[in-house]
């Protein structure tokens, strides 16, 4: 096994080598800036963290088409018909969510400057986010809320339709189970984020200035700036109902009070290589740091129909009252929606 001082030395390498040598490929604004609009996606079967099975960022080629077979082959047998004596809920039981037919998200390992990545987190070395015991004791509070029953208000956003889930419009933003589109609209004085899950649009102020604290938003205040040809992004101010974001398997939390800074750079017309640190000393035990690749897509961003009032609200609360009145226990979800990780290996 390669030695984590040496690999993230080689990365680093290929990481100033990649994003910089075509700068005079790039497409440019008519102020000399690069161009960043069009239509962008994300998909990949690669998440936030990195699974058990692999103990290095960088894998194989081969461990790559091996997970992608895995992923594939889960993904058909979850949209197989489920026979009752093999699984499939009994009339009146939870059904639970929908299957793999109606999700989208990639097919691909994902790759970063020619390399397979196992995660998109680059250091801490273990792929994980980094959480202090105080930290991961305000993620489980705010866990906590996906099993509040009593009220609409109490139900996270992410299922009111108010925002969308596992961080698409971020920051930092990253993959979900579908809906991986991003549509970049540029102005010398503001850059727009339109993000096909929800339709949230992150605006980001050229050279602005941050809301004050008691101006918070679902998606924080970003104030952008360029390091020549880099464009780099520093968020705060996120709203305390936004903090926790589920991604494929796990929650993933982001503080009110953190600092997010991305720097999206160029590194040809088709390659967006986005990079992102998230800092708050109160929650985790350092800044951690992740890297991945928006890709420039043919497609167009699809509408979203989900809009406050989504069926699943009243659907919820529904089935809340009537397992009270039969008297069981409500369920307790400690970890999120389901995932498409590759199997262990044996």
């Amino acid at each position: 096994m390669m030695r984590v001082s040496v690999l993230c030395t080689t990365i680093a390498l290929m990481t100033s080598g990649a994003a910089f040598a075509q700068t005079d490929a790039i497409p440019r604004t008519a102020e000399g800036k690069p161009d960043f609009q069009g239509v962008w996606t994300n998909a990949s079967i690669t998440r936030l963290e990195r699974p058990p099975e692999f103990k290095e960022l960088v894998i194989s080629e081969g461990d790559a088409k091996q997970w992608e077979v895995d992923a594939a082959s889960v993904a058909a047998a979850d949209q197989a018909p489920t026979p009752e004596d093999k699984g499939a809920p009994a009339a009146g039981d939870d059904p639970a969510g929908y299957n793999n037919f109606w999700i989208d998200p990639g097919k691909k390992v994902g790759m970063v400057n020619g390399t397979y990545r196992s995660s998109w987190i680059t250091d801490p070395a273990n792929g994980k986010v980094p959480y202090t015991p105080a930290g991961r004791t305000a993620m489980m509070k705010s866990v906590a809320t996906y099993n509040m029953f009593d009220n609409p208000e109490e139900r996270i956003p992410i299922e009111r339709c108010l925002i969308g889930f596992a961080s698409t419009g971020g920051p930092p933003m990253l993959n979900a189970l579908y809906n991986n589109h991003q549509q970049i609209i540029q102005t010398p004085d503001a850059i727009a984020i339109n993000i096909e899950m929800v339709h949230d649009t992150r605006i980001i102020r050229m050279n602005g200035e941050h809301n004050p604290d008691n101006m918070r938003q679902y998606l924080g205040t970003s104030v952008g700036k360029w390091d020549g040809d880099t464009l780099v992004v520093e968020t705060i101010g996120f709203k305390q109902a936004e903090s926790v974001r589920v991604d494929f398997g796990l929650f993933v939390y982001i503080s009110p009070d953190s600092k997010v800074t991305e720097r999206f750079t160029l590194q040809d017309k088709d390659t967006i290589f986005y990079q992102f640190t998230v800092e708050d000393p109160a929650v985790y035990t350092q800044p951690w740091h992740g890297e991945l690749v928006f890709r420039r897509s043919p497609d167009r961003i699809y509408e979203y129909a989900c809009h406050e009032g989504n069926h699943s609200v009243p659907n919820i609360l529904g089935g809340a009252r009537e397992i009270e009145r039969a008297g069981r226990k409500q369920p307790v979800i400690t970890r999120g929606i389901g995932r498409l990780d590759r199997p262990a290996a044996q």
